[in-house]
């Protein structure tokens, strides 16, 4: 469907954007993460046509896009103010581009009515978007972009500016709706579980640099780099014998020193601080010896008992441990 190859964008001899390659398949919805400043809204915008590549191309099925201009690319983007014309309704935002295009009047109304549908906006047809909540602006703004029924959909932090648990909400309606319509989703966010959530593939961006890419299942298990490591969800990141590896938090086995005797190989520490988030118990314990600090997970049953000063035995599995390249 989409693919960029070596793709570069330098700003005043500072590189937003160092040689990306990536292959996207029709109907992926693929997320470009990492924090402020990573080139992932700067990549997104090269595709959209906002922003000219320094080096590289973009075809998009076969077609060489990268000099196109943004209306002449089979491509839509939803931004994350939405951009909604707020002297216009709600059906008069979702039908301007198609007035634009001259598309026939018989063959808006059924667009309309089909996408109306999809974002659940039924009823809404003749409101202003200051009469609108935050997530109907949202959907306003994604039957709009795909009403003109493009063949990807670029999606810039759309949910950032909504609350938690409307966010949690829309996450699960965008990935319904993206499934329903087919259409491949290229989405931007700093929220690696929101990525996590929403991804077939993950684009880890870092530095203007592609760090990793890979399913979230694979990403979060195998991290390539002690970034991706430390950036998608916690970790414990150690450094021994000239090596350094990882261990996620829910793979360390944790044991009362007091239980004689301890698990042969285990190291011995103390309990230092505790986070209950009711879904689970966060323990923080001090290594015996010295260094950084370890998380360990508990759920369910596991949460009791634990006190902070105790003294504890823990250890992992050799085969829990990902060796970082770099």
């Amino acid at each position: 469907m989409l693919e960029l190859t070596k793709l570069s964008k330098i700003y005043d001899d500072q590189s937003a954007v160092t040689d990306v390659s990536l292959r996207i398949e029709p109907g992926e919805f693929v997320t470009m993460l990492g924090p402020s400043g990573c080139g992932k809204t700067t990549l997104l915008r090269m595709l959209a046509g906002l922003v000219q590549p320094s080096s590289g191309s973009i075809v998009l099925e076969g077609r060489d896009i990268t000099l196109l201009p943004p209306y002449k690319r089979d491509l839509n983007m939803v931004f994350q103010q939405y951009a909604l014309f707020p002297h216009l309704t709600v059906e008069d935002n979702i039908l301007f581009g198609l007035r634009m295009k001259k598309v026939p009047a018989e063959e808006q109304r059924k667009r309309l009515l089909q996408v109306v549908e999809l974002t659940r906006l039924t009823g809404l047809e003749r409101r202003k978007p200051h009469q609108l909540s935050g997530g109907q602006q949202q959907r306003v703004a994604v039957a709009r972009a795909i009403v003109n029924r493009p063949k990807v959909l670029l999606l810039d932090e759309p949910l950032a500016a909504l609350d938690l648990q409307l966010r949690k909400n829309l996450q699960h309606e965008l990935k319904q709706l993206q499934k329903r319509l087919g259409i491949t989703f290229i989405y931007v966010t700093h929220d690696q579980e929101e990525a996590m959530t929403l991804s077939d593939r993950i684009v880890v961006m870092n530095g203007g640099v592609c760090e990793q890419v890979g399913a979230p299942r694979d990403i979060y298990a195998h991290p390539a780099s002690l970034f991706v490591a430390s950036f998608i969800g916690e970790n414990n990141t150690l450094q021994e014998q000239g090596r350094t590896y990882a261990v996620r938090p829910d793979k360390v086995k944790l044991v009362p020193l007091r239980d004689k005797p301890h698990p042969e190989g285990h190291r011995t520490g103390m309990i230092e601080d505790m986070a209950d988030t009711g879904s689970l118990l966060k323990l923080y314990v001090r290594p015996d010896g010295g260094g950084p600090n370890l998380l360990v997970y508990r759920y369910g049953d596991e949460v009791q008992g634990w006190r902070t000063g105790q003294k504890v035995a823990y250890g992992w599995a050799s085969r829990d441990e990902v060796v970082l390249a770099r």
